[in-house]
């Protein structure tokens, strides 16, 4: 590489080979931080960031939660008429004795940012758990990709529907909403920066106008009660029954879910929260504080504002307009902003209403720019690139731009897929922290989670039999998830794979008392400890290999644990069995253990050691299986294959001997 660099340049070639490399330079800019920083609002905070006060990091959050009072109102009377506050007032119900408890336990449980999917993680282990964790991420990403084009769909409607828009741009919904992702993706291309004070004036700005709008929007209800005697007696009209209606109510309920977004955006932004002095990094007992707080207010203002907005838009905005086409159609109290305060205040309503849609997006974008690389590179399961920005941002803007012309940049359309994604999550959560309470012997905790549980699985399936679209795209993302993550773990499959080596004092004893300046250690199965099995493996290896001195020969047992994990840190014991010495260490695979173990000894001990294994019985087809998925089968040659890549230099590379 460093001879390319130097070379002088030819005719085309060069200057195209070095054009090559910036770009590829340009694209792989910060591949990997180390201290699992990631560019955007919800990246783990750096050495020199300053944490917020939980209060600001929920302006954080309300990009994406907040933001959705700008369709809410709108998808609601659509949804359910004039059962809409109603259906709004079960949806408060469930946000604050559901959704709140469960996540208020995510953020105690996991505190740093990782959400109720790597509890989920550690509760369900091993690759039954892994590939549960891929679908959850599957979902994850049709939660956030429909953010991004939802939100710029519902700004785009904002956009049009001004009156001081030209009339050239109408009819181009889908062209402008291109146009708001193209721009989301220039501005991660370019370097997202932390931008929780832009969040915060956003914020403040739209919850400040959307009282103004609402608080008029009651006070003309009240001035005008022939409005309210409208609705009402549509609503006893077309419900006379109480029981009824409530009925009704709850089974059109799931198509109000959008309301429950924001919940795994809070628990993911818990790093950027300002703790207590005394926290520590494994009870962070202030940041979790902070990030109930912050829960906890965010689902009240919006519980208050779901139900104010859906009561007023509900009883003040005739029905047709919010059918497709409609003028209230998506943005319901932008309606009522340019009719009751005039095409000024609408206007100035309008702009904040775009602008934290369409950093909604940029939330959203941050969220899987974190939460792809965080699970996909630990599992061995994504290509190198995945933990670079830049790649990734170019992959979900294709992705964004798919699913708007897909869907032609409406709303109405993408609300389903949306609710799929939230819902699922959200149940995932649930399920989740009801486990963590049946396994910490909390009975009645475990039984009401449980009851939540069964509520938003229901809540999940009857969204996906009535809006199947969520499912479709989530299938989609899901397949190509496990399918990449599969044939990048098979191409990742000679890698070292150990986070660190560490012998203790009986180990590093082992191994410094050198028999003439070599170093002879046998590949054991654990599975055989009688004092006749080792005396038998070193008699064949002293036979067939002319090993010299048998007694100063150690053994090496790797013993797996869970062989779905791709990366392990390896504690070395040095232990003493039947008048053996043995180097034991636990691992999620044996071949790549032994490569790394032999490396940190030829490090450490400046003496490259020579390794002795017997061939493995059996097809070579299925010991290649039971290698990729069991972490044993054909060791040797594996072995030899980890070391060749690992070390490209022959004379320091560990012997390998096979016989």
């Amino acid at each position: 590489m460093t001879t390319l660099t130097k070379a002088p340049a030819g005719p085309g070639r060069p200057a195209k080979l070095k054009g090559r490399r910036a770009l590829r330079h340009w694209l792989l800019e910060g591949l990997p931080e180390g201290g699992g920083k990631r560019q955007g609002p919800h990246g783990r905070p750096g050495k020199n960031h300053r944490r917020r006060p939980w209060w600001q990091v929920m302006c954080l959050t309300g990009l994406d939660y907040f933001s959705t009072l700008g369709y809410q109102p709108a998808i609601a009377a659509l949804a359910a008429g004039v059962l809409a506050p109603l259906a709004t007032v079960v949806l408060v119900l469930v946000t604050l004795l559901g959704a709140l408890p469960v996540y208020k336990r995510v953020a105690r449980e996991s505190p740093h940012g990782a959400g109720s999917i790597a509890m989920l993680e550690r509760l369900l282990p091993r690759w039954w758990g892994k590939f549960f964790v891929l679908a959850l991420l599957g979902f994850a990403v049709t939660d956030f990709m429909i953010t991004i084009t939802l939100s710029g769909a519902d700004a785009t409607a904002h956009i049009i529907e001004n009156p001081f828009t030209p009339d050239f741009l109408h009819g181009h919904n889908v062209a402008i909403t291109l146009i708001l992702v193209a721009g989301l993706a220039a501005v991660f291309l370019r370097g997202f920066k932390e931008a929780i004070n832009i969040a915060v004036v956003l914020v403040a700005v739209f919850l400040s106008l959307n009282l103004v709008v609402i608080g008029t929007a009651l006070v003309h209800v009240a001035a005008n009660p022939l409005p309210t005697a409208d609705w009402w007696t549509a609503l006893t009209t077309q419900h006379g029954n109480p029981l009824t209606a409530v009925a009704v109510a709850l089974l059109v309920f799931p198509r109000l879910a959008l309301g429950l977004s924001g919940f795994e955006t809070g628990v993911a932004v818990m790093p950027q929260i300002k703790g207590e002095p005394l926290d520590t990094a494994a009870h962070p007992a202030g940041r979790i504080k902070g990030a109930q707080h912050l829960l906890t207010t965010a689902a009240v203002i919006m519980s208050t504002f779901l139900i104010t907005s859906s009561l007023a838009t509900t009883i003040l905005i005739p029905a047709a307009e919010f059918q497709p086409g409609g003028s209230a159609n998506g943005r319901a109290l932008a309606f009522l902003a340019h009719d009751l305060l005039g095409e000024g205040f609408g206007t100035v309503y309008d702009v904040s209403t775009i602008a934290i849609l369409w950093f909604a997006g940029a939330s959203a974008m941050a969220g899987l720019l974190n939460l792809v690389p965080r699970y996909l590179p630990r599992f061995g399961m994504a290509p190198q690139w995945a933990g670079a920005v830049r790649p990734l941002v170019l992959v979900f803007t294709a992705c964004a731009i798919v699913i708007t012309i897909v869907f032609k940049a409406d709303v109405d359309a993408q609300a389903g897929a949306y609710a799929t994604g939230v819902l699922v999550l959200i149940t995932s959560a649930a399920v989740a922290v009801t486990l963590s309470a049946r396994r910490q012997g909390q009975k009645w905790r475990a039984l009401g989670f449980g009851a939540i549980s069964l509520a938003f699985c229901y809540t999940t399936v009857t969204n996906i039999v009535e809006r199947p679209d969520g499912i479709r795209i989530a299938a989609l993302f899901i397949v190509a998830i496990v399918v990449v993550s599969l044939l990048s773990r098979l191409r990742r499959s000679f890698e070292l794979r150990a986070s660190y080596v560490r012998l203790d004092e009986a180990a590093l004893a082992f191994v410094s008392a050198v028999d003439g300046g070599h170093i002879r250690v046998i590949s054991h199965d654990p599975k055989t400890r009688s004092a006749a099995a080792y005396r038998r493996k070193l008699a064949h290896a002293a036979q067939v290999n002319e090993i010299g001195q048998p007694s100063a020969v150690l053994f090496m047992e790797v013993i797996v644990d869970d062989s779905s994990d791709f990366e392990t840190a390896l504690e070395v014991r040095g232990i003493t069995r039947h008048g053996f010495r043995i180097l034991e260490v636990h691992s999620s695979n044996v071949p790549n253990t032994i490569a790394a173990v032999l490396l940190h000894i030829r490090d450490i001990t400046a003496v490259v050691p020579h390794i002795y294994f017997r061939w493995t019985e059996g097809n070579p087809i299925t010991n290649l299986l039971k290698y990729l998925f069991v972490g044993e089968g054909e060791i040797a040659p594996v072995t030899r294959e980890v070391l060749r890549e690992a070390e490209p230099v022959l004379t320091r590379r560990p012997w390998v001997h096979v016989g």
